[in-house]
């Protein structure tokens, strides 16, 4: 997930930016914030690489926020937009953009974490990671490169989409709690997780995975593990 703060004022967006890296962290959401002091050089950047969510303020000298969002509208529908600003003279014009949001400074934090949550309601799949601990270190670890996950001699194998296996100790029930609500993961029996992301077919008892790796369903879940992985590819708007 990409942000952009568009803010002519260096200290209203180091303020802004703490502020959503600290909620975003608090949900375990992994984002780049990437600061623009200008419309031009944010819709430069855009042109490069697509934003998720930008922040822009409506009054800044040159283009003005809302000057940017009408010219990005232009070649991007998707970004979510919020516009900051200390009046509400221009909440017509925010809404032929589309805009997510009117926000009026000074913000609070109920502001930011409102609007938190609002921002992700809107993303089918947040960048989220969880912490493990690796070799005496902490890592994060996203949740779209774990691939699968296994539970063998008291600890956790996780296989990622840099065919890098990572080994963390832990109980199984622990690892899997985050991940169970996740649509994208389905316990295929005792002490193994599949990403569902990285499943091409479900072939006799087991999973083919994107990597040529096969991960084994138990018996009894068979059925439920091809109605998931059905159920995943249809919300994908993707094609068995």
């Amino acid at each position: 997930m990409r942000i952009a703060i568009v803010d002519d004022l260096a200290a209203e967006r180091t303020l802004l930016k703490g502020r959503l890296e600290w909620q975003l962290q608090r949900r375990k959401v992994q984002a780049d914030i990437l600061e623009y002091e200008s419309g031009e050089t944010f819709l430069e950047a855009a042109r490069k690489a697509p934003f998720t969510a930008a922040f822009l303020d409506i009054y800044m000298d040159g283009m003005t926020g809302m000057e940017a969002a009408k010219k990005l509208r232009k070649t991007d529908t998707d970004c979510l937009l919020v516009f900051i600003t200390t009046s509400t003279d221009h909440a017509l014009e925010g809404f032929q953009v589309r805009a997510l949001h009117y926000l009026v400074k000074p913000l609070t934090e109920a502001d930011i974490d409102a609007l938190t949550d609002e921002l992700l309601a809107c993303i089918p799949q947040p960048d989220k990671y969880m912490e493990l601990k690796v070799e005496g270190s902490e890592i994060h670890l996203r949740y779209q490169d774990i691939v699968y996950a296994e539970h063998f001699a008291h600890l956790i194998y996780v296989h990622t989409t840099v065919q890098k296996t990572l080994a963390t100790r832990q109980p199984f029930k622990t690892f899997i709690a985050s991940l169970k609500d996740d649509t994208r993961f389905f316990v295929c029996g005792r002490g193994v997780i599949v990403n569902l992301e990285h499943a091409k077919d479900l072939e006799g008892a087991a999973f083919r995975m994107a990597d040529g790796s096969r991960v084994f369903v138990s018996q009894d879940l068979l059925k439920s593990a091809r109605q998931a992985l059905m159920e995943f590819l249809l919300q994908r708007g993707r094609m068995v």
